[in-house]
C-alpha cells in the first residue's frame, strides 16, 4: 500500500512540475533562436515552418500572429540599453538608423500585448512618417508629455514594449552583430 502511494505521490509531482514548466514556457518564452542587438530581441525561425515547440505554444496562447520569414522580422524591446525597464513615465530616446528595410514600423504595446491608450490615439511610427536629419538618423521621444519632433504618447503606463518591425529586410537567421543589422538605441533620458 505504502509503494501505490508513493507511486502516486510521484506521479502528481511530476506531473506538476511538468505542466508548471509547460506554463511557464508558454506565458514567457523562451531563449531558443533568438538574436538580441543592443535592447533588441527577436526570434527570426517565429515566422518559419522551422519554430521551436516552445515559441510555437507561446504564439498559439497569446494569439499573435507573427511577421513571415519571407515577409520580415520583428524585433522587441521590453529595457533600454541599460537593462532598465521601459517606463511609461520616464522620457526615453529611440535614436539612430535601423537595419535595411523596404518598410519599417515602431509600435508601443503594455505587456499583455495590446496597443498603449492614449488621447490622441497614437500607437507608433512607421518609415514613411519619421523625421529625419541630413544624415538620415532619426531621434524619437517616448514620453507621458508632448515633445517636440518625432513623439510617441505613453499614457504614463507603467511598463509598456516596442516593436520595430521590419518588412522586407535581409536581416535575418544568420544576422549576428550589430555590424549586421544596425539597431537604434534605446535610451532612458528622464524620469521624475
Amino acid at each position: 500500500m505504502r509503494l501505490i502511494v508513493l507511486t502516486l505521490l510521484a506521479l502528481l509531482i511530476a506531473a506538476g512540475v511538468g505542466v508548471g514548466a509547460t506554463w511557464m514556457t508558454a506565458t514567457s518564452g523562451t531563449e531558443f533562436g533568438t538574436l538580441t542587438i543592443g535592447a533588441w530581441t527577436a526570434r527570426p525561425r517565429v515566422g518559419t515552418a522551422e519554430v521551436d515547440p516552445y515559441a510555437r505554444a507561446a504564439i498559439v496562447r497569446s494569439g499573435a500572429l507573427p511577421v513571415g520569414a519571407g515577409d520580415g522580422i520583428s524585433f522587441l524591446a521590453t529595457a533600454d540599453d541599460n537593462k532598465r525597464p521601459l517606463d511609461g513615465r520616464c522620457d526615453v530616446e529611440v535614436s539612430g538608423v535601423t537595419p535595411a528595410a523596404r518598410f519599417w514600423t515602431l509600435t508601443l504595446y503594455d505587456p499583455r500585448g495590446n496597443l498603449v491608450a492614449n488621447t490622441l490615439e497614437r500607437y507608433g511610427f512607421t518609415s514613411q512618417e519619421i523625421i529625419r536629419d541630413a544624415e538620415g538618423k532619426f531621434s524619437i521621444r517616448i514620453a507621458a508629455r508632448a515633445r517636440a519632433g518625432n513623439w510617441l504618447p505613453t499614457g504614463g503606463v507603467d511598463r509598456y514594449w516596442l516593436m520595430l518591425r521590419l518588412y522586407d529586410t535581409p536581416v535575418g537567421i544568420a544576422t549576428r552583430t550589430q555590424r549586421d543589422a544596425p539597431m537604434p538605441a534605446v535610451a532612458t533620458i528622464g524620469c521624475p
